[in-house]
Formats: C-alpha cells, structure tokens, sequence
C-alpha cells in the first residue's frame, strides 16, 4: 500500500486532559489518542469489548505470572460474576498456590524487598515473591488439604479442569473466604484449566498422596484438558483470548484451533486476541511472540488482535475497569460451559 505525507499526517497526538476526565473508562478512552502503550491499550480494550458484546463469543481469560498473590483476584472474580469471561487457563500457582490458599482462609503479605535477607525469611519459613509475603507453614496447610481431597476420589484420571471443579465443592463447604476465582467459577459452572498442574501447590499434593496410596490413586490427565479445551473450541465458533503474561497457558489457548483442525473440524482462528506482557519478541520465546507471528501457525487472527506491553498490575485493572464501567456486558449471558462435560456430583458429595 503507497502513502502520501498527507495520509500519513492527518491524525494528531492529543494531550491527556485531567480537568475533563471521569472516569476510568474516559482516560482509557482518551488514552486511545496518545502514543505507546497507552495508546496500545486503549485498543486492546476497545478490542475486550468487541467480545464482550459478540454474544455468541466465548472468551478464555488466560492468567501466567503471580496475579492473585499482587491482588488481582477480585477483578477475575467480579468478571466470572458479570459474565465478562467463560473459561479461564492458567498456571497453578495462580490458582492453587494463591487463589485456593486465600480461599481457605490464608492471606498474602506486602514486604520491601529489600528490607529482609532471604536466608533470613527462610529461616523463619516465609516465601517471597516480589515484594509480597507468603507463610510457608499455610502453604503446606494448602498442600496437605489438596492430598485430603485427592484421597477421597476415586482413583483414575482427572483433568485439571476437573480436579479444580472438586476443589471449588471443597471450598463451598469448607472455605473461610467467599472471594476466591476456584469459588466463583464452581458457581457459575465455568471451567478452569490449568495444563502444569503439578507445577505448584498442587502438585506437592498429589505426589504425597501417590505416594501413600501405591496402589490406588489418582493422576491428573494433561492431554484430556486439552481434549476437554478443543471439544469447546469446536463447539462454538467465535472465540477470543485476554492473555494476562505468556507461558503455557497462552501455547495451550492458541493451540486449540490446530487440535481441533487435527480432529476433521472447521475450526476458526481465534477472532480476537489482546495480550499484556512484559516479555520480549526478540528472544524467539513464547511469551513476547506476537499474536501476528500466531497467525502464521494458524491459531489467532490478525483483525482484531493487540500486544500490550506493559506489566499486568498496571495494565489489566484499567482495561477490565474501563470495561467493566462501559457496561459491555450487561447484555451477556453466562455461558456455564462445565455443563458440557460429564456430571461430578458423586464426586462433589465427598468433600
């Protein structure tokens, strides 16, 4: 395509005015006409609400990175209640680790980093992530409550999906605390996957609980999430992706489209896609690979697509608030996708 100067200097950059704004959907908005970042979120929103008023548009949130443990759950589980997403991928610390954990009672921390030697904290049984703390004795409490449920199934294979189905019965039950992402999604019937399962507190779990149980236990099944994840994908058409960082759970999105091609369906590429990330295209991983380089693996379109560079505490409550005060959905309905799979209520009843 050729340009002209006069094409090419036709729209200009315009200052961001505090005296006129309010609102957070209104800076945002505003953002739309600055440069950078800003501008690119600007877009990646306007490109969040586009799904959210696709009705027929299932949107997978997928979460990498320590998001709940920064304070970010609140606004996952406002967006499960207000039918802004119907299924999330994510790693398990997000989940388990942090979510789950704060779900049975236990809480996250502020710390300078800088404040406390780390041999020190080890001592003292405190995980850091940044500058928040952890108690490590509440973490095994988690662990060890994750080995109870897991003794309780029957032993064969489970999806993660499904395994975090049970753990939101569990909390129902025995939680200390209704603010949790695992909760809302058991009660809205929104599936959860998480591919590395045993990559966190979970997994401490259900190694404990092998181990004690040789002969009869249960495992956790990989490739049926993925299976499980297709089989939705092939179900609905239109789909789209808010990835929160990178790493397994935006490949394990993506890749969707490619197993159910593989499986003799007509599967459409994911039609919209944002992605906030900190990490680099440069180095040729997956994290900062853009949404345009997926499209030539045939897993995103390039239409309404947007790369956000920017650190996810900073960037994610801005679009999700903007979105939310926009009301692009309040004329959505909650899709309850786990009713698609088979029934768990036998299960369920154990907790």
């Amino acid at each position: 395509m050729s340009h002209d100067k006069s094409s090419l200097l036709n729209k200009t950059v315009e200052h961001l005015d505090l005296t006129g704004l309010k609102g957070c959907a209104a800076l945002v908005k505003a953002m739309g006409d600055t440069a950078f970042q800003a501008r690119n979120l600007s877009r990646a929103t306007d490109i969040y609400e586009m799904m959210l008023k696709d009705k027929d548009c299932m949107i997978i949130l997928c979460l990498a990175g320590s998001l709940v443990s920064a304070g970010m759950k609140k606004i996952i589980v406002d967006m499960i209640e207000n039918n802004m997403i119907d299924a999330i991928v994510s790693t398990g610390a997000n989940i388990v680790d942090q979510d789950f954990f704060e779900g049975l009672g236990f809480r996250h921390y502020q710390a300078n980093p800088y404040a406390v030697d780390d041999n020190k904290l080890q001592e003292m049984m405190i995980d850091r992530i940044y500058d928040t703390y952890i108690d490590e004795e509440n973490l095994r409490d988690c662990d060890h409550t994750i080995f109870e449920i897991a003794n309780k199934l029957t032993p064969r294979a489970y999806s993660s999906r499904e395994f975090i189905q049970i753990m939101g019965a569990y909390l129902m039950k025995h939680g200390k605390n209704k603010n949790s992402i695992v909760r809302a999604a058991y009660e809205k019937n929104l599936p959860i996957f998480v591919p590395a399962f045993s990559d966190c507190s979970a997994g401490f779990g259900l190694v404990l609980h092998q181990v004690k149980n040789p002969e009869k236990h249960l495992a956790i099944d990989s490739v049926k999430d993925f299976r499980e994840l297709t089989e939705l994908k092939i179900g609905i058409k239109d789909s789209g992706l808010l990835m929160l960082g990178g790493g397994v759970p935006k490949n394990f999105a993506q890749d969707i489209v490619v197993a159910a091609e593989l499986l003799d369906h007509d599967a459409a590429m994911h039609k919209y896609a944002v992605q906030i990330t900190v990490a680099d295209e440069r180095d040729g991983a997956l994290s900062g690979s853009t949404l345009r380089e997926a499209c030539s693996w045939g897993k995103v379109s390039t239409t309404f697509e947007q790369m956000v560079f920017a650190e996810a505490t900073l960037a994610f409550p801005l679009l999700a608030a903007a979105a939310f005060e926009n009301g692009a959905a309040k004329q959505r309905s909650a899709k309850h996708l786990s009713k698609q799979f088979p029934s768990l209520m036998e299960e369920e009843a154990k907790m």
